[in-house]
Parts: C-alpha cells; sequence; structure tokens
C-alpha cells in the first residue's frame, strides 16, 4: 500500500461540521508552562508553531484549568480574573493562531484538578482546602512517608456544594466561550486520570446522594450539564469532545456504568470521545519486562476500546495509547477499531511526525516508527512508595522535551 492510499490520510468531518485533513492528533500532555498571569507565552506559541506545521490532523492543547484557584501544578495557563479579559483574549488568540498554522484545527482541553490541586497551585490560600465531589482524600501509597506526603501537599478536599458544583459548571462554560472567541476550533473536557469529572464519575471518590451521586446516570451529571452550558455559550460549528481513561474504570461492573454515563453524556452532544489508559498497538507484545498489573491494565484497555466503540459507532473515537507504526495506525483504522489515532509522547520528540515519518512516501511501513525513550528512574519515590512522584518524574522528562522543541527546529 502506498502512503497516499493510507486510510490515516483520510479527512473526518465531525458532527459539528469541524473537518480534520487527517486521522493524526497530536494528544494532549502536560506542559505548565504559563507565565505569572497564568497566560501562555511567547516560548509556548512556538512549540505550538512546530506542532502545526507538522501535519497533523488536529491538535490537543495541554489542559487548561477553568478556576485559577485550583490548578493541577503551579504553571498550568487558566483564565485569571485578576487580569483584564481582553489581555487574555489576546494572549489566547495568538495561540489559537500558532495552533492553526496551516489550517490545522486547535482543540483546547479544558480541565478542573479537584482534590488533585496541591497546596500552593492556584490562587487560593495555601491552608485552603481543594474540593472534590465528596470529602475522600488521594492515596498516594500505603507508606508512612506517603500517607505524610498526602497530607501535606494534598489533605482532605472539601466536599462541594450544589452551589460549587454549579459554579464549576459555569467556569467550564465560560472558557470555551473564551477559545472560541480566540479562533480555537473546539473544547475537550479532561474526564480522566483522576480529575475532578472523573471524581465525579466513580463511585470510589464521589459517595454523594443527591442529584449528583447515587447512581451512575447521577454520578455523570455534572458532566452533562458542562456539556449543555458549553453549548448554549458556543457556535454549533464549535466542537466539544470529552476524554476518558480506562484506568479509571478497573472491571466489568464499572465497565457497565461507564456504559451507562456514555448514553447520558453523548446525548448531551458530543463531536468525538478520546479513551486512553494503555498500549492499543501489538497486544501480542504485552510480555517481558511489563509487571503483572500493567499487562492486567493493558489488557483491560483492549477491552474498554473494543466495548465503547461497539456501543457508540456514532460518536467518532480517538484512541490514545501506545501507537508506534504507521501499520498499526493503519490497521486501527481499518479494522473500524477507531477513527481517530491520538498521538502524545512522540510528538513531543518529533513534532513534525506526521509529515516527516508517517506520512513520508520516502520511507517504507518497516522503517516508520515512532519512538520514545523512558525517562530516568527517580529512586526515592519508589523507596518512599510514593507512586505519583515516581510517575511524575516521567511526564516531566517530557514537559522538557516539549520545551526544547523551538531550539532543537
Amino acid at each position: 500500500m502506498t502512503v497516499s492510499e493510507l486510510k490515516l490520510q483520510e479527512p473526518i468531518t465531525l458532527p459539528c461540521g469541524l473537518t480534520l485533513p487527517n486521522r493524526l492528533t497530536k494528544a494532549a500532555m502536560a506542559e505548565s508552562w504559563a507565565d505569572k498571569e497564568y497566560l501562555p507565552g511567547e516560548r509556548i506559541f512556538k512549540v505550538y508553531e512546530a506542532w502545526a506545521e507538522g501535519g497533523w490532523g488536529s491538535v490537543l492543547t495541554g489542559n487548561v484549568q477553568v478556576d485559577v484557584r485550583y490548578l493541577g501544578s503551579p504553571g498550568d495557563i487558566s483564565p485569571n480574573e485578576d487580569v483584564d479579559r481582553e489581555k487574555i483574549l489576546s494572549s489566547w488568540k495568538k495561540w489559537a493562531k500558532a495552533s492553526s498554522k496551516n489550517g490545522t484545527p486547535a482543540i483546547m482541553q479544558i480541565n478542573h484538578p479537584g482534590r488533585q490541586s496541591p497546596a500552593g497551585s492556584g490562587k487560593r490560600g495555601f491552608f485552603e482546602k481543594s474540593i472534590a465531589p465528596s470529602p475522600i482524600p488521594l492515596h498516594l501509597g500505603d507508606g508512612i512517608l506517603a500517607k505524610l506526603a498526602t497530607a501535606l501537599l494534598f489533605g482532605s478536599p472539601r466536599e462541594m456544594t450544589i452551589d460549587d458544583i454549579h459554579d464549576v459548571v459555569i467556569r467550564f462554560a465560560n472558557t470555551a466561550k473564551l477559545a472560541a472567541g480566540a479562533g480555537f476550533a473546539g473544547v475537550e473536557l479532561h474526564a480522566a486520570h483522576g480529575y475532578l469529572l472523573s471524581q465525579f464519575l466513580s463511585p470510589a471518590s464521589n459517595q454523594r446522594q443527591d442529584e449528583y451521586g447515587g447512581s451512575a446516570k447521577a454520578r455523570a451529571k455534572i458532566v452533562v450539564d458542562i456539556i449543555k452550558a458549553v453549548r448554549e455559550a458556543v457556535p454549533k460549528t464549535f466542537c466539544v469532545g470529552i476524554k476518558l481513561n480506562s484506568a479509571d474504570f478497573r472491571d466489568k461492573e464499572q465497565l457497565e456504568a461507564c456504559v451507562e454515563q456514555l448514553e447520558e453524556i453523548t446525548g448531551a452532544g458530543v463531536d468525538f470521545l478520546e479513551i486512553s489508559g494503555g498500549s492499543y498497538e501489538d497486544p501480542q507484545m504485552m510480555q517481558g519486562t511489563k509487571s503483572a498489573s500493567t499487562l492486567s491494565r493493558e489488557a483491560f484497555f483492549l477491552d474498554f476500546a473494543k466495548e465503547i466503540r461497539g456501543r457508540f459507532r456514532h460518536v467518532p473515537l480517538m484512541v490514545t495509547g501506545g501507537f508506534r507504526t504507521r501499520q498499526g495506525m493503519e490497521n486501527a483504522l481499518r479494522e473500524d477499531a477507531c477513527d481517530i489515532i491520538g498521538i502524545a509522547r512522540p510528538a513531543a520528540l518529533n513534532p513534525t511526525l506526521p509529515k516527516n515519518l508517517i506520512f513520508n512516501k520516502e520511507i517504507k511501513d518497516e522503517d516508520a516508527r515512532a519512538f520514545t525513550r523512558k525517562a530516568p528512574d527517580l529512586l526515592l519515590p519508589k523507596l518512599l512508595g510514593i507512586k505519583v512522584m515516581a510517575g511524575g518524574a516521567e511526564t516531566d522528562w517530557y514537559m522538557k522535551q516539549i520545551r526544547s522543541i523551538p531550539t532543537a527546529l
């Protein structure tokens, strides 16, 4: 098969009318690169220009927090209420313009960290608690030091009132409206990785017994409310997607609850669904150095992806997870496993990956392979039993690679 015959090269039109010129999306990654006013700056514009010129079908930004009081890290971008709206809009317009060079649709991922907002991140008092559906603290590990780190960094969150929930809904809608006004083609709601919307969806972190908890459907209500509010705030042609992670649904029972929730969520009107949480490509290679827990998680990811595809075929599906070869990506599309391929970490190392590798007719199929690098292990977090620190080391390493993109070109 020649490169010109690849299904990967085919455009796809989303329900809102937005057309992606091909099926490769630069997926969202942590960036933590805002200026002191929580705005994007010139350095990040240059990174997004590189991605926009790389031949991607669309570019997803790193997560933008909808409430500047609650950030996932001190460097998160967020609409700061202490900054003039026109100044925010001006900086976001520059970001959207850089991200949309050559007509590449740019989609902003918007988020609220909930209980995953550490002390000192955001414009709230140092001792002011984070918020969550229920006052259940994070679990960073079983050791004494891990528990101490949990208490010091995160503490126990405050249970959200109904007014708090309504405020969050409004903030998501306002952030989406700003993104639309700035020239972004859409937004993606981040309902994965243990952040606030994920916390509401999960019975482990949402033990409410009101209209926002107590059943799978009720736990999805905040997401449905947000989608409806966003739809009212933006043009009909503005794209609204959502991201889920299979790791947030750990067994068949939770998968069925997820399906029930997605029936409500997709019914509210989403243009695409992104799922991540494992390695989709070459599942037969899941052996060797991978741990039993990793193998189990990745096997469930495959089941999760197939189940969601089968139940929600009418919703364009993006799968982000482990795609590294042209042939593996192409097979996933031709086997109807998904409609869009999400690529994250390889895009940090090769921002022009579609143009220079996947769609490069000079490169044979067997050689068209993206690469990643394993970040250096941090021994101390493993010894202390603090899971989030051990996992965060690799995220930090890739953030550094993103920041080096302008100088590498």
